[in-house]
Formats: C-alpha cells, sequence, structure tokens
C-alpha cells in the first residue's frame, strides 16, 4: 500500500511537471504569435502610409509594385497564423488584386512640382526615406534583386535631392520677395552645394545650376548696390556735419 501511494506520487508529480512545461510551451507559442501579429500588423500600417503619400510623388510603378507585394505577404503571414479575423481572407484577396493590376513598367512623370505646403513637403521627404529603408529591407530579405534594389534606390536617392533642393530654391526665392538678400543667398548656396556634390550630373542637375548661379549674380549685384547707397548716404551724413562743424557762426 505504502509502495502504491509512493508510486502515485511519482506519478502525479510527473504529470504536473508535463503540465506545467506544456503550459509553458503554450505561453511561449502565444507569445511568438502575437509578437509576430503585431510585426506583420507594423509591416502592413507603415507601408500603406508610404504608399499613400508615393501616390502624390514621381516614383515607379515598379516600385509602388514591390510595397504591394510587402503588404501583401504580411497580409498572408497573418492569415496562416490563423489570428487574423474574420476579413483576412478579404483583405489577402485586395492585396493580391492590387499586385496583379498593377503596372511595373509604368515611368514617373519628369515634370514634379513641389506642394506649396510646408507639412506636406516634410511628408514627402519622411516618405522618400522610408521607401528607401523599405527597400533596402525587401532586399535584405531576399524580395528583391540587387540590380533592382540598385536603380530604385537611385532614383529615390535623386527624388531626395531634388525634394531638397526645390524646397531651398523655394525658400531662397521667398527671401528675394521679402528683400531679405542675405538669407535667399545662404539657401541658394546650399542647393548650389548639394547639387555640385552629386557624382552624376543631369539635365535637372545642370539647369538648375545655371537657374541658381544667376540668382546669385542677381543677389551680389543687389548688394553691391545696396553697400554702395549705403556709402553714399554715410558719406553724405558726414559732409554734413562737417559743413555744420565749419560753417561760419551766427552773431546774434
Amino acid at each position: 500500500m505504502f509502495t502504491i501511494i509512493i508510486i502515485l506520487i511519482v506519478v502525479l508529480i510527473i504529470v504536473a511537471i508535463f503540465i506545467n512545461a506544456f503550459q509553458q510551451h503554450r505561453a511561449k507559442v502565444d507569445a511568438e504569435r502575437r509578437a509576430e501579429l503585431a510585426k506583420q500588423k507594423t509591416i502592413i500600417d507603415e507601408t500603406e502610409n508610404v504608399l499613400l503619400a508615393a501616390t502624390h510623388m514621381p516614383v515607379s510603378g515598379r516600385l509602388l509594385q514591390i510595397m504591394q507585394i510587402r503588404v501583401a505577404n504580411a497580409l498572408k503571414t497573418i492569415q496562416e497564423s490563423k489570428s487574423g479575423g474574420p476579413d483576412i481572407k478579404q483583405r489577402v484577396l485586395e492585396a493580391d488584386s492590387r499586385v496583379n493590376n498593377a503596372d511595373p513598367e509604368s515611368v514617373p512623370p519628369n515634370d514634379f512640382t513641389l506642394p506649396d505646403n510646408d507639412k506636406m513637403i516634410i511628408q514627402f521627404i519622411q516618405a522618400v526615406k522610408k521607401l528607401r529603408i523599405l527597400l533596402r529591407s525587401e532586399h535584405s530579405r531576399g524580395k528583391v534583386n540587387s540590380r533592382i534594389y540598385t536603380e530604385e534606390d537611385k532614383a529615390l536617392e535623386r527624388l531626395q535631392l531634388r525634394i531638397n533642393v526645390e524646397t531651398l530654391i523655394k525658400r531662397g526665392r521667398n527671401a528675394m520677395q521679402s528683400n531679405m538678400m542675405g538669407s535667399g543667398r545662404q539657401y541658394f548656396e546650399k542647393a548650389v552645394t548639394a547639387l555640385e556634390n552629386q557624382p552624376q550630373t543631369d539635365d535637372y542637375i545642370e539647369n538648375r545650376l545655371t537657374s541658381l548661379k544667376q540668382w546669385l549674380s542677381e543677389i551680389q549685384a543687389n548688394l553691391k548696390s545696396v553697400n554702395a547707397q549705403d556709402r553714399a548716404k554715410r558719406q553724405e551724413a558726414e559732409r554734413d556735419e562737417l559743413d555744420e562743424l565749419f560753417a561760419p557762426k551766427k552773431k546774434w
């Protein structure tokens, strides 16, 4: 009898150990599943936000399709984990439809007008930076081959340069219109430096450099004119003081 009790106690201890191990394993699996779900939701949110901004920027259809595939893959990962909710199947179908209907041969337009709203300009700059990060991530995961990655990253780098330069030009022109020639010159000089630091030139860079150097010449001529006028005014004031000092004193 005593032996049976000992055996039962040992069995209960073993069962308790197995139950505890199973619960710990299940908790670990659930935690990993939740972490993976949160990761995929973050991928979807950040990519969709970038796609929304990219619709207003001159980016290639190929890059847009890469981002749409990124969203579709994240949705499929959620679906496979059986934790995406009742609408996940429909979302996957819609994502696949956007990928299939995308035109990877679409070429972005050459003309690009910077928005007047500074808040939108900041959003554009942030979107381009984020696109480069996401593109690099897809390349590192083997989702984008090296040739496409290099081409698209260079295009985004050039777009980033263009937005920065156009922003500087906009601020410089506004400063000139407000007769703040010193500030205007600083903005234009920064834009010239950014363009001249590019290892390869193109029509945009050459045309902008020509315009910027012309505006800088105008500012320099304007500043010389203003300085000459200031000198003339000071000289006139000094003559008036001397004339007054050496003028014959009146007798009363």
